[in-house]
C-alpha cells in the first residue's frame, strides 16, 4: 500500500520548499558548465587548480558531482510520497546544497587546500544525504526502499575510493568503475520501477491495449544477473569472463526494455524519452562486453552508461518531475523534446567519438556543445519554475 504524502507550507525562499528544485537547477548548470571547461583542458587550453589529473577531474564532477545532485533532488522528492512524512526544506535542505557546492570547489581548487581537506567536504555530501534518507525511510517504516540508502552508502565509498586512488597511485580506475557501476544499478531499480508504471498509466488513458509488463520474479533475475556482470567489471575489466557476463547482462536488459512497451509510446516524448535513455543500459553492457574482448576501445561502454543512460535518464526525470511538481502538464513541449534531441545527439556523438578515432575533435566538440545546450536549456526553461512558489494542483503522485 502507498503512502500517502503530506506536504507543509513552505513560507521562505520558493527553491528551498522541495529537494527536487535546487539540486536539479544547480546540477544542471553545473553540468553543462563543467564541460564547457572540461573541452579547453583536454586540449591544454587551461589549467585547473584541481589535486586531480585533468581527466579524473573530469570523471569525478561528472560522477561524483553532477550525478549525486540530481540523485539527491530526485530522492528528496521521492522520499515523501514513499514514507507519507513531510519532504526536506527550508535549513535542512540548504545545508545539503551548501555540503554539495563546497565539494564542487574543494575538488575543483584542491590542489591549494590539500587532497584530504577536499575529500573529506566532497565526502560529507553523500554522507549527510545518505543519513537523512535512512532517517526518513526508517521513521516511515518503508524498508524496501532502503536499498536506495545502500546504493547511496556505495556511491560514497566509490567517491572516497576515488579520492584515495587518485593521490597514492596518479589515477582512479576502480573508484571511476565503483560509481559508475552504482549508477547503473539505480537507474535499473528506479527506472525499472518508474518506465513501466508511467507507461502503463499513460497507455491506459490515451492509447489503450499491449501494456507493459508488470514488475516481477524476471526484474529481480536481471538486476541481480546485471549487478554481478557489473561487480566482474569492477575487479577486472577486460577479460573472457567479464565479457561473457556483460554480454548476458545486456541481452536481458533489452529484453526487459521491450517488455514495457515502448514502442507504443510515440505520441508522448515525456515518455519515449524515457525508453530511450533506458536502452543506453543494455548498450552500454554490450559495449563493455566488446572492449572485454577487444573489438572496440574500452570508453564506448562507458561513455554509453555515463552520456548516454546517465544523462538521458537524469534530464528526462528532472523534465518530467519539474512539470509534475508544479502543477504544469504532463507533456514534452517544443522547447522540452529540443533538450532531449540535444542530449541524444551528445551522447551518440560521444560514443562515436571513441569508436571512429579519426573524427574524434569534431565528434568531441559536437558532444560537448549538445550537452552543454541540452542542460543550460533546461535550466533555462525549467529554471523559472524550479525557483517559483508552489502550486496547489501539483501531482506530487504522479512523476516519481
Amino acid at each position: 500500500m502507498m503512502a500517502i504524502p503530506r506536504f507543509g507550507s513552505h513560507q521562505g525562499w520558493p527553491l528551498l520548499a522541495n529537494g527536487f528544485r535546487p539540486f536539479f537547477l544547480l546540477g544542471s548548470v553545473y553540468a553543462g558548465l563543467a564541460i564547457l571547461v572540461w573541452l579547453p583542458v583536454f586540449y591544454g587550453e587551461l589549467t585547473l587548480t584541481s589535486a586531480f589529473a585533468p581527466r579524473d577531474w573530469h570523471v569525478h564532477e561528472m560522477l561524483y558531482g553532477y550525478l549525486p545532485a540530481v540523485i539527491t533532488g530526485f530522492l528528496f522528492t521521492a522520499i515523501p510520497n514513499w514514507t507519507g512524512r513531510l519532504p526536506l526544506q527550508g535549513t535542512p535542505l540548504l545545508t545539503l546544497v551548501i555540503f554539495w557546492i563546497a565539494g564542487r570547489l574543494g575538488v575543483t581548487f584542491s590542489a591549494e587546500t590539500g587532497w584530504l581537506v577536499a575529500m573529506l567536504i566532497d565526502a560529507s555530501f553523500l554522507l549527510l544525504v545518505a543519513a537523512a534518507a535512512a532517517r526518513e525511510i526508517l521513521a516511515g517504516r518503508n524498508w524496501r526502499n532502503l536499498n536506495v540508502v545502500v546504493l547511496v552508502l556505495l556511491l560514497l565509498a566509490g567517491n572516497v575510493a576515488f579520492h584515495l586512488e587518485a593521490h597514492f597511485h596518479g589515477a582512479a580506475d576502480t573508484g571511476i568503475r565503483i560509481g559508475i557501476a552504482v549508477v547503473v544499478l539505480l537507474i535499473s531499480l528506479i527506472g525499472g520501477r518508474i518506465i513501466p508504471s508511467f507507461t502503463r498509466n499513460w497507455l491506459e488513458r490515451e492509447n489503450p491495449g499491449r501494456v507493459p509488463a508488470p514488475f516481477g520474479r524476471f526484474d529481480i533475475i536481471v538486476v541481480a544477473i546485471g549487478a554481478l556482470a557489473l561487480v566482474a567489471w569492477i575487479v577486472s575489466s577486460a577479460n573472457r569472463f567479464t565479457g561473457t557476463a556483460l554480454v548476458v547482462a545486456g541481452l536481458l536488459h533489452l529484453v526487459r526494455l521491450a517488455r514495457w512497451a515502448g514502442d507504443r509510446t510515440g505520441r508522448e516524448r515525456l515518455l519515449l524519452i524515457l525508453h530511450i535513455g533506458y536502452a543506453f543500459v543494455p548498450l552500454g553492457f554490450l559495449l563493455n562486453a566488446a572492449a572485454a574482448f577487444g573489438i572496440v576501445p574500452v570508453g564506448a561502454g562507458i561513455h554509453a552508461w555515463m552520456a548516454g543512460a546517465a544523462g538521458i535518464m537524469t534530464l528526462a526525470v528532472m523534465t518530467r518531475a519539474t512539470l509534475g511538481h508544479t502543477g504544469q502538464q504532463l507533456t514534452a513541449s517544443a522547447t522540452t523534446q529540443a533538450i532531449y534531441v540535444a542530449i541524444i545527439v551528445a551522447a551518440l556523438s560521444r560514443i562515436c567519438a571513441v569508436i571512429d578515432p579519426a573524427h574524434s575533435e569534431l565528434l568531441l566538440h559536437l558532444a560537448a556543445f549538445t550537452w552543454a545546450a541540452a542542460f543550460f536549456g533546461f535550466a533555462l526553461s525549467f529554471g523559472p519554475l524550479l525557483a517559483g512558489a508552489d502550486r496547489r494542483n501539483a501531482r506530487a503522485g504522479l512523476v516519481v
